[in-house]
């Protein structure tokens, strides 16, 4: 069975829910990615922000130099996330519903890792290539 853990990458960057909106910026490009988990001190998801979370506040912060706003104020506070034991399958299907690109992988209530609908496509690809060697 292809599992989320076999391709999941390792969370290399997070948001802290009391993170600025330029600092939380600075860690979303700095990571290439286009949304970062948020985790409390304790490592556990409790929210999650992406690029498009964050042009609103960014439209009103940098028109009306309002730096006050915070990752809490802005993130989904019921981010998706899949365990690092699901199924590649079931989590491709559940993204051809759900529109999140990237999702967290939460193991024993704490965030290890990530894992993007790009890293899923790549492993169907090559599933779908070796049906073609056969």
């Amino acid at each position: 069975m292809l599992q989320v853990r076999d391709h999941m990458s390792r969370l290399s960057h997070s948001l802290s829910p009391q993170q600025g909106l330029a600092a939380a910026l600075d860690s979303l490009h700095a990571s290439g990615l286009s949304g970062l988990p948020v985790l409390n001190d304790q490592h556990q998801l409790v929210g999650f922000l992406s690029e498009q979370d964050c042009i609103p506040s960014l439209l009103t912060g940098s028109y009306h130099c309002d730096t006050r706003t915070q990752v809490q104020d802005m993130m989904s506070k019921t981010p998706l996330s899949i365990g690092p034991d699901e199924s590649i399958l079931d989590l491709a299907r559940q993204m051809t519903g759900a529109k999140p690109r990237i999702y967290p992988v939460v193991e024993q209530g704490k965030v290890i890792g990530i894992i993007s609908r790009r890293q899923v496509m790549q492993v169907l690809n090559q599933q779908l290539k070796g049906c073609q060697q056969t």
